[in-house]
């Protein structure tokens, strides 16, 4: 008698699918240039923004995408796993840069826009891209090696040195789930203080905009909290209290309208700069999204309840959310490209300070969004491998003559596990 072991797999958490889904919209909205909804985004009212809720969430769907694999296979093969994601995500990366950079490099060569709209705008230099063209033999290599990283260009590299830390991260818990804690907290730290810098530019001192060995910290704390080393909070009444407390208390310094026009909330945002600098993550952006996805947490309910309702449009809603945080990998690469082409068509109308014309290009960046989170379900549940509609296995092959035998369904079981971004 064979023996099959099988893995069970863990249901997708309906509020993780539906805050990275948020987070993707909040992202392309803030990647599209001068677009004015920008000014209502998270970002403007607090410290923490949707890179908060990109990475936290990241490290939730690491947890339950290769934790499983390190529990059952142990370091070695869970080390092999992280390195087949980072393959991919680095392939990722080098392809979304060139076409980005290749596309707007080739569109402002050929004089198409100054031609037919009168535009010169030079969208290449927009994103500190020339360098491609006037310093190649640098920024090639700098580019393959992730010495060149353009800030546009910046958070997958930040996510590949975060995932190299995964099964270090691992074989510490093993020893000691504390000793894990320590040593994330360790690397934050050092991070804090520069001592864990990275080049951005091989021809300047420049830093990489998102520092990984700061912002792991975000990362490993929603990785703590899937892997169960952290107790999920309780919802009570102080914890409310202190959440909202946060949140109203960081208002008139991250605020532009605010501290822009007061001058002892600028001064104190100045004076209190280390704690919410965005590059090493400083102390105040993590408690502001602590705070932030407290509520959040609350908001959605027990096992995302208040996401199931069954209210007219909301469900639908939900699920489309649901469906572009589910391909957040994907999602964001279409959407750093759909940010730049969007605007681009904005701008070649002359709508750029338009209201109806802003409006339309975020609409239509969503629906874009929408598109290609479907398309690339649509690829991942292999259409193919199942019979066509209407029609029974092997009609009108050879394969109808051929003996019954037991299949093994591959490829065609609904996904329930988190791949992470």
């Amino acid at each position: 008698m064979t023996i099959q072991q099988t893995v069970q797999k863990r249901a997708r958490d309906p509020r993780l699918d539906f805050f990275r889904g948020l987070g993707m919209f909040i992202i392309f909205i803030a990647h599209v240039p001068w677009n004015w909804w920008t000014l209502w985004i998270p970002a403007r009212f607090g410290f923490s923004d949707a890179t908060e809720i990109f990475v936290f969430c990241s490290g939730m769907a690491s947890a339950l995408a290769f934790g499983k694999i390190f529990d059952t296979h142990g370091p070695a093969m869970g080390a092999a796993r992280i390195l087949h994601r980072m393959w991919q995500v680095y392939w990722a990366h080098i392809g979304q840069f060139l076409v980005i950079a290749v596309g707007l490099i080739a569109l402002h060569q050929s004089g198409y826009l100054t031609r037919c709209c009168d535009l010169t705008q030079d969208y290449v230099v927009s994103l500190n891209l020339w360098h491609l063209v006037d310093k190649t033999e640098i920024s090639l290599p700098g580019l393959m090696s992730l010495t060149w990283v353009p800030n546009y260009f910046d958070i997958l590299p930040m996510y590949l040195v975060i995932l190299a830390l995964i099964p270090v991260i691992m074989v510490a818990a093993r020893i000691s789930v504390p000793l894990a804690f320590a040593l994330s907290i360790t690397l934050w730290i050092a991070a804090q203080f520069g001592y864990l810098d990275l080049p951005a530019e091989p021809w300047s001192d420049r830093k990489w905009f998102f520092n990984p060995f700061a912002w792991q910290l975000v990362f490993f704390t929603g990785f703590a909290f899937m892997r169960g080393w952290i107790p999920a909070p309780p919802v009570n009444r102080p914890l409310i209290l202190l959440a909202v407390a946060v949140l109203v208390a960081s208002l008139p310094f991250a605020y532009f309208r605010i501290h822009q026009n007061v001058a002892w909330a600028q001064d104190i945002r100045m004076m209190m700069e280390p704690f919410w600098i965005k590059t090493e993550f400083g102390l105040f952006r993590y408690i502001h999204f602590l705070a932030l996805a407290y509520l959040a947490w609350i908001a959605a309910g027990p096992n995302g309840k208040y996401l199931l309702l069954d209210a007219p449009g909301w469900q639908a809603f939900v699920n489309v959310v649901q469906k572009v945080g589910q391909q957040s990998l994907g999602v964001f690469m279409a959407s750093l490209v759909f940010a730049q082409a969007f605007a681009i068509i904005r701008d070649m109308f002359w709508a750029r300070g338009e209201w109806f014309a802003q409006v339309l290009t975020n609409l239509a960046g969503f629906a874009a969004l929408i598109a290609v989170a479907y398309t690339i379900s649509w690829y991942k549940s292999q259409p193919w491998r199942k019979p066509p509609q209407g029609k029974h296995f092997g009609e009108g092959s050879s394969a109808t003559s051929a003996p019954s035998q037991p299949t093994a369904h591959h490829g065609s079981d609904k996904q329930t596990t988190a791949e992470p971004a």
